[in-house]
């Protein structure tokens, strides 16, 4: 996968956040996981370097608020940004692009496990005994009905995961891990067939 942010944006971005208010470093890193709809969250060992820098480069301060050190922007720092408002408006376009490309994966990633489990669920229906598959016509009543009733399980569960997975991404409470979960979910389903 390619990165989220070219080199430097990580740091230009954390200004643009700063410049709403003032936040310590666990806020900005959710602030940038809601903003990619949770399939992008940066490490403590990502951002913290960068506030550093730009506290180095005055462009950020920062104060003690009891155990968490909340950072602010400067008035070097608003400048920067004013500066940098065409590179910032590229920034804000390469973030929606990125938070597009993250959600094809998931979709892609959630349509192979759904494909995978199709597959899987039509040669369980398969005659035990042969391997093979049966002429269509020559399969038990009961067990197409049961092959057609889980073929529209299986469509409905995808169309009502992929609403919901589409509203946690415009909401921003789509976490990276989801994929991981629906997949080692659906693969336990499968195995317990």
């Amino acid at each position: 996968m390619s990165p989220v942010f070219a080199h430097g944006h990580l740091r230009l971005y954390l200004l643009v956040l700063l410049a709403d208010h003032p936040m310590h470093g666990y806020e900005l890193i959710q602030a940038l996981g809601d903003r990619f709809g949770g399939t992008y969250v940066p490490s403590a060992g990502t951002v913290y370097p960068r506030l550093a820098k730009l506290e180095e480069e005055g462009l950020v301060s920062k104060t003690a608020d009891g155990r968490k050190t909340v950072y602010a922007i400067t008035e070097a720092g608003r400048t920067e940004l004013a500066a940098r408002a065409d590179e910032i408006a590229a920034v804000e376009s390469g973030v929606a692009d990125s938070v597009k490309s993250l959600a094809d994966g998931v979709r892609a990633s959630v349509g192979e496990a759904m494909r995978s489990l199709r597959a899987d669920l039509a040669a369980s229906a398969e005659s035990p005994g042969t391997g093979a598959h049966e002429d269509p016509v020559s399969v038990p009543s009961e067990s197409a009905r049961a092959l057609r009733e889980l073929e529209m399980a299986l469509s409905s569960f995808r169309q009502q995961v992929r609403a919901d997975l589409r509203r946690r991404a415009t909401r921003g409470t789509l976490r990276a891990d989801t994929v991981t979960r629906l997949r080692d979910g659906l693969e336990a389903l499968r195995k317990s067939l």
